[in-house]
């Protein structure tokens, strides 16, 4: 269970951020301010839950686009792993690699977790809608990872 430490709320200006992919390519907040961007950050490639989550926005990733949506995906995994991530899944959109924790930090879900007795920090997995202004919309927090489209869809709807 992950202690939340969010202090971003719906209608706070989304911190810029500026990070490498799994491609090696620049990604910052400013490149995506033509659609309303839904920026999700998760806790590790390739595990149950993660898998999941990227697959469902992969699913739906043309839809998401056709409605005006662009998808970036965020975690502590570095370039590599990413990759990896990508290729094994085919996943059409940005990982951002944020391997320095700069931009988990400043979403404030860089949290202290528990496991099995054991405290750890690790990324809270939490989705935010960025309009075109970089004002936060939509903040989500209990994150259905098997349908996180849906989940973002029927929110914006």
């Amino acid at each position: 269970m992950a202690t939340k430490n969010t202090v971003l709320k719906e209608g706070n200006k989304a911190p810029d951020f500026t990070a490498k992919d799994q491609n090696g390519k620049t990604v910052s907040l400013t490149g995506f301010l033509d659609k309303t961007l839904i920026l999700y950050f998760y806790p590790k490639d390739d595990t149950p839950g993660c898998t999941a989550e990227a697959c469902s926005f992969r699913d739906n990733y043309e839809s998401l686009l056709q409605q005006g949506y662009n998808v970036v995906g965020v975690s502590t995994d570095d370039e590599k792993a990413h990759k990896k991530f990508e290729n094994k899944y085919s996943l059409p959109f940005p990982l951002i690699a944020d391997t320095d924790h700069k931009i988990v930090e400043s979403y404030g879900v860089w949290v202290e977790k528990n496991m099995y007795g054991k405290l750890y920090m690790g990324t809270a997995r939490t989705t935010f809608l960025i309009d075109k202004n970089s004002i936060i919309q939509k903040i989500i927090e209990k994150v259905d990872t098997k349908n996180s489209s849906q989940q973002v869809l029927d929110l914006l709807a």
